[in-house]
């Protein structure tokens, strides 16, 4: 091709440099759009600057678009710019709440696996009484879809019966009209957690730590072949069938709910959950 080796090397490093800071502002956006979804290229550079990081304006705008990294406006707008729903918030309705049994609190969150080049995000849904994962799926990007797919998974896994409460926190995701009116035709009671208060949702956080913990980073995911050859093994068969959780006596999800489902319902135990209210 007419290059130098020393001038092929010093191309690939300065492009795999560029990449690894484009995917650290990814980051930031992304920590900034869970609490302030609305902003867009000019307010995340503001809130940037806040922070004491200056970043030039044309790059946040093209690190944004090869995210997909919207705000929740630009993000519920079709193709033509038709609007496709309102961003609905619903009350918490989990605090202090006594469990006592399975398909009662399915919660739900997403969480992003770091890799070589690139992020992808995991949606996943918890049976909170049990800590069995129900249902979860995996994209590059943070639509609403994903999140349907996994809530989907669930269903087809669990079928749950009316009234279960389905609670997050406010993500654009979740606060879709698409979204929220899947969980009203399938029965589900919406309940979500206040702006900045994650421990309403403590129970699928905890589970993302030790999904990162014990599976991620110990096995060094590095591409989506990798997340795709280990994520499922792990979630169905390691997480939920054989790793021993504390809060559950040392028990499976699966061996507790199977003990829990054979008992009267008078007798099974109660979990009180913790949360605060909105």
């Amino acid at each position: 091709m007419g290059l130098s080796r020393a001038t092929y090397y010093h191309k690939t490093r300065r492009e795999q440099d560029q990449l690894d800071r484009d995917l650290e502002l990814k980051e930031l956006i992304e920590k900034i759009h869970l609490e302030l979804p609305g902003y867009g290229y000019r307010r995340i550079r503001e809130h940037l600057l806040r922070m004491g990081i200056s970043v030039n304006s044309k790059r946040i705008r093209r690190v944004m678009k090869k995210y997909s990294l919207f705000s929740c406006i630009k993000k519920l707008m079709g193709q033509k710019g038709k609007l496709l729903g309102k961003r609905l918030i619903f009350p918490n309705l989990i605090q202090g709440k006594l469990l006592s049994g399975t398909q009662q609190l399915w919660s739900t969150d997403i969480t992003y696996i770091k890799l070589a080049k690139e992020y992808v995000y995991l949606s996943a849904i918890m049976d909170v009484y049990s800590r069995k994962i129900v249902g979860w799926a995996i994209s590059r990007d943070l639509s609403h879809e994903f999140c349907l797919e996994s809530l989907r998974v669930a269903i087809r896994r669990e079928k749950p019966p009316r009234g279960v409460i389905h609670h997050s926190d406010r993500g654009v995701q979740y606060c879709s009209e698409i979204y929220t009116d899947f969980l009203k035709d399938k029965g589900f009671e919406i309940s979500m957690s206040a702006v900045g208060t994650p421990e309403d949702n403590a129970y699928i956080e905890s589970f993302f730590k030790t999904l990162k913990k014990e599976e991620i980073y110990f096995k060094d995911y590095m591409t989506l072949k990798d997340v795709v050859a280990n994520l499922p093994k792990f979630l169905d068969e390691v997480y939920n069938r054989k790793r021993l959780h504390s809060s559950l006596g040392y028990r499976t999800p699966v061996e507790y709910e199977a003990e829990v489902l054979k008992l009267k319902p008078a007798d099974r135990p109660v979990q009180k959950l913790w949360g605060r209210a909105v």
